[in-house]
């Protein structure tokens, strides 16, 4: 059931793309858009599965840290605990925001590459699209923007608990899991709905003056660029930081 709710948004949003580019009449992209709507309700449902899933995973692994590195209660009254809390608190947000920052600047680096390549297609040299460099830009964008986001993840629980102690770890770990959940929630629910939004707008949901090329339907694809990665990159992310932080604290619970 899980699959097939993952499934069923990604193969209507190419149902549409594929009709698109194949030049078939506005009819089928109104159908395609239809479905493909019903698919981000449908993405939404399966993120928050995906989502409740890491929870309870990073749970488990929380209370496997607090056995080893024999922590027996978390009291938010101890300082260490309480600054804990408060970075992990803030971790979510602040890796959402790297990872947000990232998707654009990529996404700036490939229009670039499009404006510069498109005189060349449609003018006199007709030249064969390049393929390999658009793919070239978004894997090596995918890599190089991950390094701080990665490190963030990765280095917080260990500088807590190693430079200040393993109550400071705990309170990292609580305050990162309990921020993670609600951020990841929202982001996936936000997105779906920017993205919605601009199709009922094309669609003429608010009415005829309000179709593609409006400032409605400008304004709602402005959101729809906000919230594609939002519930595309920065939500199923969060889940990874939920869970690599308690696995990196439990490898490490006895350091």
């Amino acid at each position: 059931m899980g699959l097939t709710i993952d499934a069923y948004g990604p193969i209507s949003d190419n149902a549409g793309g594929i009709a698109e580019m194949a030049g078939l009449p506005e009819t089928v992209r109104g159908l395609t858009d239809c479905l493909d709507a019903a698919g981000n309700t449908t993405a939404a449902i399966g993120k928050g599965f995906a989502i409740g899933s890491a929870a309870l995973v990073s749970l488990a692994l929380f209370g496997a840290f607090t056995v080893r590195a024999k922590v027996t209660t978390v009291d938010i009254l101890n300082p260490w605990v309480f600054t804990g809390l408060l970075f992990g608190a803030m971790m979510p947000y602040a890796f959402a925001a790297w990872t947000m920052k990232s998707v654009g600047e990529a996404a700036n680096d490939m229009v670039k590459e499009c404006l510069a390549q498109f005189p060349k297609i449609m003018g006199p040299e007709k030249m064969a699209p390049d393929y390999e460099r658009c793919i070239r830009i978004s894997t090596e964008a995918s890599l190089r923007e991950m390094l701080a986001p990665g490190a963030l993840v990765i280095l917080s629980p260990l500088v807590a608990g190693m430079g200040f102690g393993k109550n400071c770890c705990a309170g990292l770990l609580s305050g990162s899991l309990v921020s993670s959940v609600q951020l990841a929630i929202s982001m996936s629910n936000t997105g779906g709905a920017w993205d919605n939004s601009k199709k009922y707008i094309s669609a003429g949901g608010l009415g005829k003056e309000y179709v593609k090329g409006s400032e409605a339907h400008k304004n709602s694809v402005t959101g729809d660029t906000v919230g594609d990665p939002l519930k595309d990159t920065s939500g199923p992310a969060l889940n990874i930081v939920m869970k690599l932080t308690a696995i990196i604290s439990l490898v490490f619970g006895t350091a």
